[in-house]
This record gives structure tokens, C-alpha cells and sequence, in this order.
């Protein structure tokens, strides 16, 4: 009905007036489900990278500790009693469906939510009628620019987030860890109080910008042992207040069976492959600090923490190479992918990878290709999810920067339109102990092409399809 309606309405019209449609279905979304948000313990996570795994590992240390909880992620989706794929391709999805599923998390007995918040989503007021309390800041560099115009609209769409947080109002924990809204009845202390607080990744170079923004509590996780409040200012030198709290980790060492590391003296232990992981786990273990639980639960619950659908994860079908299905779609994932790789035992590399069109950042195509050529013995180039333009023009600027480093077309570079064809080409290409990667999509259950049409799509199943052929 929604989408009929904007059809009707002049294109650029509408553009006036999309702010104030975004707002207003924002404020009718949360005024139909009832402000669910203010029954729930809201914790946003946003950042450039390292959001959809946060998310997920925290909604498990959180359910592990007698806080149900819920989340909603560009992987996944869980209410509180079930959990599926993500098939909306769209991390923060729409107003509706996102108060909703918050509606459902209540009636489910959920104490607790994490939200995946993008720029996109903060600039469409997805999150305007969420009552957050904590905020978790992963990273920033350069991504979705040709969506916000510049790097500096990017990071400020963030902070419209962070400015938010200072709106939402107080909430409270009482003995069975419920929220209250009302602290009468309840002792007024700061345990039962919930801190509006701010948890930022004191190593980036964008930490102080969100440490300026007010709040309740702010904590700053670093590896960086010597790391002061006094390095953390604004952009006017004034010193960041109140004064954050410093919880320092320190990997210790990354293996195929997972990573060890060290948070504020107490070791842990993450099973999962990939040592930016611990990057993830860090974040999300900061929260659970703030909600004082003991490390020793997170410990025991970090400890049964499985892949997440999509991320590095394994496709066994009987066959006697490897193959991972990732995520990851921009250099700065990529490389930190390929550092992973090291560990894992393998003979030749053969990576599958695209570029997704409709307005992501095009520069990024060569790139990708360049680093695939410096890294994979062979580079498949296919489709992933072109939108309106032409997929074999992206292929072919993909292709360029491989080519750049030294891969031949048809010997080590190939160029498969159809992404099925390309598995079945590395399947056959593949020697015993190779590893097949495949990367750009992970869990996503669509391919998007033109004429806004979704193809049902998941790499993980046509990957066991043709291996089983």
C-alpha cells in the first residue's frame, strides 16, 4: 500500500518530503506497538565493521546470564523464542517490523535487545522512537559514501545516533531483572538504575568524537595499555566528561579451534575462527561488564559461542578440499579475512568474489580485485548483487585490478556472470586441501538485480548443491 502511494507521489516531491514520511512512520510504528523499547534493555551497536558479529555474540553472553535476549542484525533475526536468516537485505529493517519484533521480544520474555543500527537506518529515524541505553562503537573508515555524499556525512549520520541517547529517558532493573520505566517501589540505587552509557573502541581514530557526545557512563576498550582519558579529547580540546572507564584487552593467540585473550585480568577463550573476533567479543563483553555480570558467566558462556550463519563458516558436503562462505565485501573486512586464512592449513587459494552495484561505493571494485590477485592462486569474479547496473561492467572492474597484479584471464582470472556457475567452476578447479573462499554475501538469502527483483539466493545452500553434484 506504502509503496503504491509513493509511486503516485513526483520523485522529486517525494524527496522533500521523505525526512518528515521517515519521521512520521517512525512515530506511528512505535505509537501502534506500544513503545515496546521502554520494556527492554536497549543496546545499539554501530560502526563500519564488526556490527553483525557483536550483535550476535552479545545477545548470547546476555541470554546466558539471566537476560533474554533478542537482536536484530544484518544476519539474523531472534524474537526471544526462534531465530532465522535475515531476508529482508536490509540490516536495520523498517519501522514496522522493527517495533514489531521488539512488541514480540516483550511478549516473549525477553530483558534485553540488540539492535544493529546503520547510518542509513539513523538517517531514515529508524531509531528515533527506540529508547537505547547503551550505544557500542566498533569503528569507522570510509564506506556507503556515495549513499551519504562524503565521509564526513557518514560519520555525523553516527553521531545523530549518539545524540539521541541523551533523549531517551531513564529506565530501571528490579529484582527479577525486568525494566521499569518508574523507580518508585524500587531502592534508588545505581545498581537498579540503568546508565545511559556509551562504550567506544578507544583504538580508533574517530573515539573521541563519540566520547563527546553526553552520557550517563562512557567505557573505552583498547589494546592499548598506556591509552589516557587526557589523549581522548574533542575537536575543541576540551576533555571528554564525565571520565571514561578503560577496559584493555590483549589477544594472546589465534589457532584454527579459535582465539584466547585477556580482558581486565581474566583469560577467555572464543571458539570461533577468525582473530578479529576477539575484536568482537571484546565489544560486547564490555556491555555485559556494565550490566555487572560476573566475568566468570561470560567466561563459561563465551566458551559455547558457535559460528555465526555466514561468517567464516564451513561448508562440508564429503569433500576433500575446504570451503568457507564469509561476509565480507570491503577491503578493510577483506583483509583482516585473509590474515585469518594463514591459519588455516591449505594448499592453493581460489576466492569467489564480486561487487555489489546500486549506489555502493564503486571505487572499491579494483581494489577487491587487486587484493584477490595478490592473495588467491585463482580469482573467480562473479555476480553478487548488481541492482540496476549492468553486473558484467562490475565484474569486469573487479577483474581490472586482479589483472593489475598479474592474473591472466582463463588461466588464473576468470570472469562467470551466472554465481552458480562460478561455484561449480571452483569446485572443479579445486585440488585436494585447496580452500575455496567465497565471500560478498555470507548468509543472504537474495540476490537483488534490477527493476528492484530479488532473486532467492543462499551461497551456503547452492554451495552444498553443487558439491553435491
Amino acid at each position: 500500500m506504502l509503496s503504491k502511494l509513493k509511486k503516485l507521489i513526483p520523485k522529486k516531491l517525494f524527496i522533500w518530503l521523505q525526512p518528515a514520511y521517515h519521521y512520521i512512520m517512525g512515530a506511528l510504528a512505535a505509537l501502534y506497538y506500544g513503545f515496546p523499547s521502554r520494556q527492554l534493555i536497549v543496546i545499539g551497536v554501530t560502526g563500519t565493521t564488526g556490527k553483525t558479529t557483536s550483535v550476535y555474540f552479545l545477545a548470547r553472553l546476555l541470554s546466558a546470564s539471566g537476560y533474554k535476549a533478542g537482536y536484530t542484525s544484518t544476519a539474523q533475526f531472534d524474537d526471544g523464542a526462534r531465530e532465522w536468516l535475515n531476508d529482508k537485505k536490509m540490516t536495520m529493517p523498517g519501522r514496522f517490523f522493527l517495533q514489531r519484533s521488539l512488541r514480540q521480544m516483550v511478549k516473549n520474555g525477553c530483558r534485553a535487545v540488540v539492535v544493529e543500527t546503520t547510518s542509513q537506518g539513523i538517517e531514515q529515524f529508524r531509531h528515533r522512537f527506540i529508547n537505547y541505553d547503551f550505544l557500542v562503537f566498533t569503528n569507522l573508515y570510509p564506506e556507503h559514501i556515495e549513499a551519504h555524499g562524503n565521509f564526513e556525512n557518514y560519520k555525523n549520520a553516527k553521531g545523530k545516533l549518539f545524540a539521541h541517547l541523551d533523549t531517551c529517558k531513564s529506565k530501571y532493573l528490579d529484582e527479577n531483572n525486568k525494566v521499569v520505566m518508574s523507580a518508585s517501589g524500587l531502592k534508588k540505587t545505581e545498581l537498579r538504575l540503568i546508565k545511559k552509557t556509551i562504550i567506544v573502541n578507544g583504538d580508533d581514530e574517530y573515539a573521541s568524537y563519540f566520547l563527546s557526545f553526553p552520557a550517563e557512563r562512557k567505557v573505552v576498550y583498547t589494546l592499548n595499555p598506556a591509552l589516557k582519558s587526557s589523549e581522548l579529547i574533542y575537536r575543541d580540546g576540551d576533555e571528554v566528561k564525565p571520565e571514561p572507564e578503560f577496559f584493555r584487552y590483549e589477544p594472546l593467540f589465534s589457532e584454527a579451534g579459535g582465539s584466547r585473550f585477556n580482558l581486565n585480568g581474566e583469560m577467555y577463550h572464543l571458539p570461533v575462527l577468525g582473530s578479529y573476533n576477539v575484536f568482537n567479543a571484546v565489544s560486547a563483553l564490555c556491555a555485559t561488564l556494565c550490566l555487572n555480570i560476573l566475568p566468570a558467566q561470560s567466561i563459561e558462556a563465551l566458551g559455547r559461542i558457535k559460528v555465526l550463519a555466514g561468517k567464516m563458516e564451513k561448508i562440508e558436503a564429503g569433500q576433500p578440499f575446504t570451503v568457507l562462505i564469509d561476509y565480507a565485501f570491503e577491503p578493510k573486512a577483506m583483509e583482516g579475512l585473509y590474515q585469518n586464512l594463514d591459519r588455516i592449513a591449505h594448499n592453493r587459494l581460489i576466492h569467489i568474489l564480486g561487487s555489489a552495484g546500486g549506489g555502493r561505493d564503486q571505487s572499491r571494485r579494483p581494489i577487491l580485485g587487486k587484493m584477490a590477485g595478490k592473495k588467491a592462486d585463482i580469482v573467480i569474479v562473479t555476480d553478487e548483487d548488481p541492482y540496476d547496473e549492468d553486473p558484467q561492467l562490475i565484474i569486469d572492474q573487479v577483474a581490472v585490478g586482479a589483472e593489475q597484479v598479474g592474473k591472466v584471464l582463463n588461466k588464473d582470472l576468470y570472469k562467470v556472470l551466472d554465481r552458480r556457475e562460478a561455484f561449480r567452476l571452483a569446485f572443479n578447479l579445486a585440488e585436494p586441501s585447496d580452500l575455496v573462499l567465497i565471500t560478498g554475501k555470507g548468509a543472504e538469502q537474495y540476490i537483488c538485480v534490477a527493476g528492484d527483483k530479488k532473486i532467492p539466493w543462499d551461497d551456503r545452500r547452492v554451495a552444498r548443491e553443487e558439491l553435491s553434484k
